[in-house]
């Protein structure tokens, strides 16, 4: 059963990130520039309030934060401090582009996309931004990077390019984060929702939210459909594990954009969702930096 944890009615839920220590859920309202960190026993959230777009959020092995702003990465070293900019700026001089969709490998790099408003340039970049603030450019030719999450072994990374409804599986080194030969991992019907944000459990299945689709999905790790999960809204976002257990799925949504007569249909859209899975997800490593 699909629960409403909190009607926050974000323009453009995403990102969502289980801190175990901490015991809270972090996400980002990329529109409105926020960044929440949630109670899910009671809802309670706080919010921190940035002066520009926030794609991408995740716990630092230190203690803090690594966002993906509008320019590229920055650090935030305390809840309610402001960001410092972290490793090259890499989109500052592309207006039309900015961080998109991200996670963390297990040597603690940070696996961060771009997204580009120009749909008739493919010229969004999936990037590598190592603790030392190194960073390099992964694959290239994209419109919307998203889907990143990696394997338990750490050897196989999954990614999307939404747009193309196709989830596509690489090979990964996990000792130098260098990418190998990429094959179509599941290949979505077009019109019935795109690959959006992803996560991995520990049986290796990964689950997807598909935007335009009213559903999550499990897939195993040959790619083929095990499980769906219908939601109240069109929009569902991006997928996380958490909680005491590793069982609660959190499912961030949004709501920009729809029509009055969608958001009667929808009138939740925006909001933060749970279930209950079977397969609990596996601890998601901090950036190093």
């Amino acid at each position: 059963m699909v629960d409403l944890l909190l009607d926050a009615g974000a323009l453009l839920g995403e990102s969502p990130r289980w801190h175990a220590a901490e015991a809270r859920l972090y996400w980002v309202d990329i529109d409105a520039h926020r960044i929440h960190r949630t109670d899910p026993e009671t809802g309670a959230t706080e919010t921190m309030q940035l002066g520009r777009p926030v794609g991408c959020v995740a716990p630092r092995a230190g203690g803090g934060l690594i966002v993906g702003l509008k320019d590229g990465c920055a650090l935030i070293d305390n809840w309610g401090a402001a960001p410092r900019p972290f490793g090259p700026q890499m989109l500052a001089d592309i207006a039309e582009q900015r961080c998109n969709d991200a996670c963390v490998d297990s040597a603690g790099r940070f696996w961060v996309g771009s997204v580009t408003s120009d749909k008739t340039n493919p010229a969004a970049t999936l990037y590598r931004l190592d603790p030392d603030g190194t960073l390099r450019p992964m694959l290239g030719g994209l419109l919307t990077s998203n889907g990143a999450a990696f394997s338990p072994d750490g050897r196989t990374f999954y990614h999307a390019d939404t747009p193309t409804h196709a989830l596509r599986a690489y090979a990964v080194d996990p000792a130098t984060g260098s990418l190998g030969e990429g094959r179509l991992f599941h290949q979505f019907e077009h019109g019935k929702g795109r690959p959006d944000g992803g996560t991995v459990d520990a049986e290796g299945c990964y689950w997807s939210a598909l935007w335009d689709g009213w559903r999550v999905v499990r897939l195993s790790p040959a790619g083929e459909l095990l499980q769906t999960v219908e939601l109240p809204v069109q929009r569902p976002s991006m997928i996380a594990l958490g909680g005491a257990d590793m069982k609660t799925a959190f499912v961030t949504s949004a709501g920009k954009t729809l029509t009055d007569e969608e958001r009667r249909d929808q009138p939740h859209a925006g909001g933060l969702f749970t279930f209950r899975v079977d397969v609990p997800g596996i601890a998601q490593p901090g950036f190093g930096g």
